[in-house]
């Protein structure tokens, strides 16, 4: 046992850890209504303050580890409860193992500001230098991290709360949601600086302290409201496309079962033939089997609506290759050439079982059909489709920035095929509509976002909802989109431009110091 922490169980500290813990668990909790639905894009900020306000106190590596644990802890477990409805309702494990899998998943996701507040301990400065930019640096740095190990979970990066009505959005286009999140920390540091050097320093208040950290928080959102105004994109010259999204709202217990498959395809063909749009799109696996197995008298008929409006149709269908392998894909059928695009970025046990030979036990806890499929192609062209390139992607895949801009610029719009059924009646919906909003932002294209039981939705490519479908209703959206071209920063460059700005705000202090030291 280390040291320190065997002096702190002797001398009765583990109550103050778990008074930590329980303090910023609350911030961590709260911060989740900066989120939709709720969007109260101001409380992420402020709850960073408050954290930031506590981890000044904290003595030790330990305690700050315990203080951004806590903080990530409330944030997921409020957050991102709705993966035990997955795992349980429609996943099938029983009550106490969906319990133990959720608790354990958020605490592993807890796990990256715990080391983000570690990390800040021992790298501790002074105080404008640490907070301003040492905070916000490492921030950014473990929700990109977060982003990418064990395949990722982005989930409740803080830059999402900012969509689409904060004045931080403008960061979108320029640095990415991480860019974002970067920035929130930053204002975050600098309330935390003026709170403690001014208003809880009664003793010995400083002045200037509090002109600096005002001074920075009013800038970065007084530029973040200049970019917001800046329209990196243009939109492409003619018509605006017709486009008319599906939701079937089949629900995800009945969607899998034999029996109910052709009442699933005639709700979707009914659907379409009231729609009289030139793109016509169905969510993910709308047709619940087979690509080979879907009847051909079926794709004629979805062939002739196509036909009879000028246009194309794309639907999402599990595609068994000829070598044996499957795919969760979208397929095209219209007046242009039939095209296909595979999901490439898998989610773990819901699309496909990583370590099989090890994990595979999990297989017989897990009820959920279609999940072993194949990853498709990293880099896949846009389809071209009812005169625009469509950039598709499906479910989770939008939560990636960096794999969206793949196909970018060439793309002229985003399309985003999911089935958000797997979380039932919770709050995830609209998150994951949240995150869709971000990927318009950050690239300059409206997205167009087809669900089975919502929210389906058309946004436009400033993060807006122009039309969107109440959730669990059978129904479709409509409306005229215009596709649009060019590059924002965030195109061209990835998370490449924060990663190098959050290394620039770690080296820079760090480098300064030194030079002081030498003289």
């Amino acid at each position: 046992m280390r040291p320190e922490l065997s002096a702190a169980i002797r001398s009765g500290r583990p109550l103050t850890f778990l008074r930590l813990f329980l303090a910023t668990f609350a911030l961590g909790a709260i911060c989740v209504l900066g989120f939709a639905p709720f969007e109260l894009y101001i409380i992420p900020p402020v709850a960073l303050a408050a954290l930031l306000l506590i981890w000044l106190r904290c003595q030790s590596t330990t305690s700050a580890a315990v203080v951004g644990f806590g903080f990530g802890a409330g944030l997921f477990l409020t957050g991102v409860s709705w993966v035990y409805v997955s795992l349980h309702v429609y996943g099938g494990m029983e009550v106490p193992v969906a319990a133990l899998f959720t608790l354990l998943f958020c605490l592993i996701q807890a796990c990256y500001p715990a080391l983000a507040c570690a990390v800040l301990q021992r790298m501790r400065a002074s105080m404008p230098v640490t907070l301003m930019l040492l905070f916000p640096a490492l921030w950014a740095v473990s929700e990109w991290l977060r982003s990418w190990m064990l395949s990722g979970f982005p989930w409740l990066s803080l830059g999402y709360s900012q969509v689409p009505s904060s004045p931080l959005a403008g960061y979108a286009p320029l640095l990415g949601v991480f860019g974002v999140s970067l920035v929130i920390a930053a204002i975050a540091g600098a309330m935390a600086s003026t709170i403690d050097g001014f208003i809880l320093r009664h003793a010995s208040p400083k002045p200037r302290g509090f002109i600096v950290g005002v001074c920075v928080a009013a800038a970065l959102v007084l530029a973040g409201a200049a970019l917001k105004m800046h329209q990196w994109t243009q939109p492409v010259p003619g018509e605006p496309t017709s486009v008319t999204l599906l939701q079937g709202n089949i629900p995800q217990e009945m969607k899998w079962r034999p029996e109910r498959a052709v009442a699933t395809l005639e709700t979707y063909l009914e659907l379409a033939r009231h729609a009289e749009s030139k793109l016509i799109v169905m969510p993910e696996t709308a047709l619940p089997m087979l690509n080979v197995e879907v009847p051909p008298e079926y794709l004629k008929a979805l062939a002739g609506v196509a036909a009879r409006n000028g246009g194309d149709i794309l639907y999402g269908v599990p595609e068994a290759d000829p070598s044996g392998n499957y795919y969760n894909s979208v397929m095209s059928i219209g007046t242009a050439a039939s095209q296909t695009y595979r999901k490439h970025h898998l989610v773990p046990f819901g699309d496909y079982f990583p370590l099989r030979p090890v994990l595979g036990w999990i297989m017989n806890l897990l009820r959920i059909p279609m999940s072993d499929f194949s990853h498709g192609a990293s880099v896949q062209k846009p389809m071209q489709v009812a005169g625009q390139k469509v950039a598709v992607n499906i479910c989770y895949e939008d939560a990636f920035g960096e794999e969206i801009i793949r196909q970018l610029p060439e793309a002229t719009m985003l399309a985003n095929f999911t089935n958000d059924a797997w979380w039932g009646d919770t709050i995830a919906s609209r998150q994951h509509l949240q995150i869709a909003q971000m990927r318009a932002l950050e690239t300059g294209r409206p997205m167009l976002r087809a669900t089975n039981t919502g929210v389906t939705a058309i946004i436009d490519p400033a993060g807006r909802i122009v039309a969107s479908a109440p959730e669990f209703s059978t129904t479709s959206v409509s409306g005229q989109v215009r596709g649009y071209q060019g590059s924002t920063p965030y195109i061209v460059i990835g998370n490449a431009g924060v990663l190098v700005l959050a290394l620039a705000m770690l080296l820079i202090p760090l480098a300064i110091a030194r030079a002081v030291r030498v003289r």
